[in-house]
């Protein structure tokens, strides 16, 4: 999904999840990816650690009821409280209102992230029906490390909320298909479109297969969600993958 910014408006964010849940089932979906920190929206770093909630709190629990209500599962970004510190997270729960994983973002990009967040340490990855999955948040993608340590444990899919400024398109359109193309893995990339708080975003979310093609993608100003058949990634040549992780040979340095 990418759409605007809550802005900080709880009430509006829980609703924009419903109607997209809602939309979304109806085309059959599985999982639907939300950007980084919706909740309470990516640049309101003076409300973050003020309305932060533990993991099991009101909103987990409440995307647990509506993805089984809609029976539609959900990856979402939100500020999360543990003890006295701050983490940009995401959680994904399944079709029937079961929390897959949790995600803390290694990488915080920028002073303004470090002076919020503290920084996670952990990859998170779960089976999504049948398909071993990982997820990122932004900037973590763009690392092409972690990507491949996803990939080394046998990861297919990464989901990755995301909050890309404007100027940064390069990421969507070079980085993201980069990241998969090297690692023969599929990426679903979601952004906001519009702005936040005076932070104007890319849009161009996107869901690249491992032969870094498109298989969805959105313009830089337009809400909207993109739905691709990750069974049509079964029919693509395997001629046109990327071996690296088998050819890689690695140098020893004296």
């Amino acid at each position: 999904y990418q759409g605007p910014s809550p802005e900080g408006n709880i009430k509006n964010a829980m609703a924009r999840v419903n109607t997209t849940l809602a939309i979304a089932a109806s085309k059959d979906v599985c999982m639907v990816v939300f950007p980084e920190l919706f909740f309470p929206g990516y640049n309101q770093m003076h409300r973050h650690a003020v309305i932060a909630q533990e993991q099991g709190s009101i909103w987990e629990n409440e995307f647990a009821e509506l993805t089984k209500k809609h029976g539609c599962g959900l990856t979402i970004g939100w500020a999360e409280r543990d003890g006295i510190n701050i983490y940009n997270s995401a959680s994904t729960f399944d079709r029937a209102g079961k929390k897959l994983a949790h995600y803390r973002k290694i990488q915080l990009w920028g002073p303004t992230e470090r002076a919020t967040f503290e920084f996670g340490n952990h990859y998170s990855t779960f089976d999504l029906e049948g398909v071993k999955t990982g997820l990122m948040i932004c900037y973590d993608v763009e690392f092409p490390q972690h990507v491949h340590a996803l990939a080394q444990m046998g990861v297919q899919l990464i989901l990755v909320p995301t909050a890309n400024p404007d100027k940064f398109g390069h990421v969507c359109n070079t980085l993201v298909p980069a990241r998969a193309s090297e690692n023969a893995i599929t990426i679903a990339y979601a952004n906001y479109c519009g702005s936040d708080n005076g932070l104007s975003f890319c849009g161009q979310s996107t869901i690249v297969g491992p032969d870094a093609q498109s298989l969805a993608s959105a313009s830089h100003d337009q809400e909207k969600l993109l739905i691709a058949d990750l069974t049509s990634i079964n029919k693509i040549n395997s001629a046109l993958l990327s071996t690296q992780l088998a050819d890689f040979r690695k140098v020893l340095t004296k």
